[in-house]
């Protein structure tokens, strides 16, 4: 997936695909934004606009 195309998904959809790599694949956000290849703050802040932020102790977003 190229970064224009994830952050233009659905945020609802987007979070549940995060999360999956984060859960499955991906040991950090970090090491998540390389693998879409965006920012780290964009993918952030995207999922903001529906409540969620990133926690690092369970390596997931989660509502505020």
């Amino acid at each position: 997936m190229d970064a224009s195309y994830v952050l233009n998904l659905e945020a609802s959809i987007l979070l549940g695909i995060v999360n999956e790599k984060l859960r499955l694949e991906c040991h950090s956000l970090e090491d998540l934004a390389l693998t879409f290849g965006v920012e780290q703050s964009l993918l952030s802040r995207r999922l903001e606009t529906i409540g969620y932020h990133y926690d690092v102790i369970s390596n997931q977003f989660k509502a505020i």
